[in-house]
């Protein structure tokens, strides 16, 4: 077993947390949740509805594949967090289904919970494999 390796990237959204963007063990990429933010300005608001929400989680995961050398076509799980589950998950699953091949989506869970980091309505993290 390799020792894992803890990616940070500058250009990223920044974290809410003490906590790395991905890290990678043997082949496996972990990436921590993201947020609907702004990479270039952490201040800006949040985007207005699930739908534009979701677009911005999913780009700023989609640059943290990229830099740890994967992208969306090796994801084989994901979860989504969603704080208005009822209102949202049939808009955030129609954009969200958007970004992957049919027949070659990931695993994913989707759950409902009370609240995330600075007010979002999502959150979505992902394991990727080389």
């Amino acid at each position: 077993m390799s020792d894992p390796g803890f990616h940070f990237f500058a250009n990223a959204p920044k974290p809410v947390a003490p906590f790395s963007h991905a890290v990678a063990a043997d082949g496996w990429v972990q990436l921590a949740g993201q947020m609907p933010a702004d990479p270039d300005d952490p201040t800006t608001p949040l985007a207005d509805g699930i739908e534009a929400q979701t677009h911005k989680v999913m780009a700023n995961l989609k640059f943290i594949l990229e830099g740890a050398g994967v992208g969306l076509e090796n994801v084989v799980s994901a979860r989504v967090f969603l704080t208005h589950f009822e209102d949202d998950y049939r808009r955030m699953d129609a954009v969200y289904a958007g970004y992957f091949e049919d027949g070659k989506r990931p695993a994913r869970t989707t759950v409902g919970v009370t609240a995330l980091a600075s007010e979002a309505r999502i959150e979505i993290d992902m394991i990727a494999r080389r």
